[in-house]
């Protein structure tokens, strides 16, 4: 079993890099490959609605010109999918929602091709705005026919600077929760 995890923080290892680790770690205690995919620096751009990929149906965007193919492959090659954002003006960052919008549409021309996968969502935020961008993680996931596990608190940790969200313990247990979580229903699908 494996699980990718996307960063879309323009901060590499910030705090949702943070956060989205704890989460990867327990599903290491639990003996599932995880791989950590960093989006800052990357070029990603929106989707362009041109429709290529339903006249394609090769599993890929039509556009070649950015890094979102890769994000693709990582998603198809796992079994689960973590998509972990910071919040900006209350709602996920720009990479994270072209990974989303691009994704999702590739994903529904070809056959809803992510469907009973397991998806996360991972916030990090300062202070507000945190639950619309869980939402629009999580409507994704469910429109793909996801299916998402639950923790103990939304999935989000608090935090400015980096290493912030180190003395949110709630936060940490939440993610630690998550991972948990995440792993048994992973194994409970494979079985």
């Amino acid at each position: 079993m494996k699980v990718v995890a996307f960063n879309g923080s323009a901060r590499k290892d910030g705090n949702t890099a943070m956060l989205v680790n704890i989460v990867l770690q327990e599903l290491q205690n639990e003996g599932i490959s995880t791989e950590l995919i960093q989006l800052a620096g990357k070029e990603l751009h929106g989707c362009r609605a041109c429709y290529g990929c339903f006249g394609n149906q090769d599993q890929r965007c039509a556009f070649d010109d950015d890094y979102l193919n890769e994000c693709l492959s990582g998603i198809l090659e796992a079994d689960g999918v973590i998509i972990g954002s910071p919040t900006y003006f209350a709602d996920v960052s720009a990479e994270i929602k072209a990974l989303i919008d691009r994704c999702g549409l590739v994903a529904k021309a070809n056959g809803d091709i992510f469907r009973r996968k397991v998806g996360a969502a991972v916030v990090a935020v300062r202070r507000g705005g945190s639950i619309h961008a869980f939402d629009t993680i999580n409507h994704f996931f469910t429109i793909s026919q996801m299916i998402v596990p639950g923790s103990n608190y939304w999935n989000m940790g608090f935090g400015l600077e980096k290493g912030d969200v180190e003395t949110d313990e709630e936060g940490k247990q939440t993610m630690r929760l998550l991972g948990e979580n995440m792993a048994w229903l992973l194994k409970k699908i494979q079985a």
